[in-house]
């Protein structure tokens, strides 16, 4: 199935400027990939599935003006949610050297002028500050919230990809006003600023 038909069922609507970058992302994707271990799944359909569970909540937050995804790796969530859209101030913050360099590869690829690569963990980030915190598979809830007070405003969203464990994390976590989306074997934890 195409991207743009895989999405649409989803009713996420794109431009042809969108496609054509993940067209580019996909093979840049695979060539690295390959070479680097960079993720695990390299055929079209797996890297069209990361896309669509990338940007799917875009359905359903409230827009922001910057968002910093922490623990990028392939570029799953912050790469695609930058791609689609650039008027977005995007960081991607990521600490592994390799996985960097393919980043901003990318980056200058597809001209993405929105975007910056931090090669660091997100616990030594200064003078940053963003309306949404996003992140896939990279720690408990908990940590995740504790590791990003330094880049949080007082009124941050989180939006974070999580598997079957959200529910002990939650209790852990002791979050109040959130909002919990599935699809798939998917949970999206959107914890709304104030």
């Amino acid at each position: 199935m195409a991207l743009k038909q895989l999405l649409e069922e989803h009713n996420l609507q794109f431009d042809d400027k969108f496609y054509a970058d993940c067209n580019v992302f996909i093979r840049l994707l695979q060539q690295w990939g390959k070479v680097h271990n960079l993720s695990g799944k390299l055929s079209r359909e797996d890297i069209e599935e990361n896309i669509l569970d990338s940007i799917y909540p875009l359905s359903f937050i409230d827009k922001y003006e910057s968002f910093a995804d922490i623990g990028t790796g392939a570029g799953y969530p912050g790469l695609i949610l930058a791609i689609a859209q650039r008027d977005v101030k995007s960081y991607l913050i990521e600490p592994r050297i390799k996985r960097v360099s393919f980043l901003n590869f990318v980056k200058a690829s597809l001209k993405l002028d929105n975007l910056t690569v931090l090669c660091n963990r997100v616990e030594e980030v200064k003078d940053l500050q963003v309306d949404l915190i996003t992140s896939r598979a990279v720690t408990n809830t908990s940590l995740l919230l504790d590791i990003t007070t330094n880049i949080k405003k007082d009124n941050s969203s989180y939006l974070f990809y999580k598997g079957s464990m959200l529910d002990e994390e939650l209790e852990v976590a002791k979050v109040n006003d959130y909002k919990i989306v599935n699809r798939k074997d998917r949970n999206y934890l959107y914890i709304k600023g104030e």
